[in-house]
């Protein structure tokens, strides 16, 4: 599998091609293309819509945004970010931004089924597509260009061998949006490689306090689980509340950043969190774009472009969280 670091680099070369192409002068602007709007030149005539399985406005999805803005800012195109958990909203935004002709779109795919008709209407208009986060494993069938991501599975075999070295014998993987699979791909990945028994809990992601009473219910039921896989930040924290209610010492690990997790990892309450560097999937697939647009480009060989997974720890914590004071992890 590649490494997630290799992925920096792909962003870094992407950006020094900008950059040593608009040292050209005449010729840069001659070409019109990405390396002219890099260099902070004339706003240019493209467009591009990003349509997530989430609010763009929330701990993860900000960071994605983000990524895509300044990606936009640095090439000198416009970006649209919209999005809804449900699929079938998820899909009625991706056709709404379509009837708006976009040079291009990115697709977050936690719900394939769902998208399968919008995203055949993209083809069908000769829209290129870049898929992200989720869905590395259909991404290809369903048109996109490229997929820029983690693999789920790998990941969640990260997690489980990560709660396995800590001792853990039984354990629960919080699954908060029902039908996503990439997080039924984490749970998986999880269990196999975690040597002991993992059962799934369903709950809902806009009710922390029920997600806490489950937790502590469960936890209160079943004294044997030691181990518990958190799938998002808020999550999390929440099933943290239920742990701490219940008076249990299972160790907790989870996905993604947030500033109650890094706090939280630097406290020893949570063993880990899983970062996929969220950054890059907002900012890469707008580059890709606006080259492929460009230069004809494509990416990754057919593979997923890898933005992780990697790990935060006690041992890295603390340079994590300056980034996230930026905006940027």
């Amino acid at each position: 599998m590649k490494s997630w670091k290799s992925v920096a680099a792909v962003g870094v070369a992407t950006l020094a091609l900008g950059l040593s192409a608009c040292g050209t002068g005449g010729k840069a602007s001659e070409t019109g293309g990405a390396a002219n709007a890099a260099a902070g030149g004339a706003k240019r005539d493209l467009s591009y819509a990003v349509v997530i399985h989430g609010n763009p406005d929330g701990s993860f999805w900000n960071v994605v945004k983000r990524g895509a803005e300044d990606a936009a800012a640095q090439y000198g195109v416009n970006v649209s970010i919209t999005g809804d958990v449900e699929g079938s909203k998820q899909a009625t935004l991706l056709q709404a931004a379509l009837a708006k002709n976009p040079n291009g779109v990115v697709v977050s795919l936690a719900n394939p089924d769902a998208l399968g008709s919008a995203l055949g209407e993209a083809k069908s208009k000769n829209v290129p597509i870049v898929t992200i986060n989720s869905g590395a494993e259909v991404a290809a069938k369903l048109g996109a260009l490229e997929h820029v991501g983690q693999t789920e599975t790998a990941a969640g075999t990260g997690a489980g061998q990560k709660l396995a070295e800590a001792g853990g014998k039984k354990g629960l993987c919080i699954i908060h949006e029902a039908g996503n699979i990439g997080l039924e791909q984490r749970c998986e990945g999880a269990a196999k490689a975690f040597g002991g028994q993992i059962e799934k809990l369903q709950v809902d992601l806009n009710n922390p306090q029920g997600i806490q009473a489950t937790v502590k219910s469960k936890l209160l039921g079943d004294k044997s689980f030691d181990s518990i896989l958190a799938l998002e930040p808020s999550v999390a924290t929440a099933a943290l509340a239920g742990m701490k209610d219940a008076g249990s010492a299972a160790k907790l690990g989870t996905f993604d950043i947030s500033s109650d997790v890094l706090n939280a990892v630097k406290a020893g309450d949570i063993l880990f969190t899983v970062d996929q560097q969220q950054y890059l999937q907002g900012y890469l697939p707008i580059a890709f774009l606006v080259l492929n647009h460009d230069n004809a480009n494509t990416v990754g060989g057919g593979q997923p472009v890898l933005t992780g997974p990697a790990f935060i720890t006690k041992d890295n914590v603390d340079t994590v969280t300056d980034l996230v004071s930026k905006g940027t992890r």
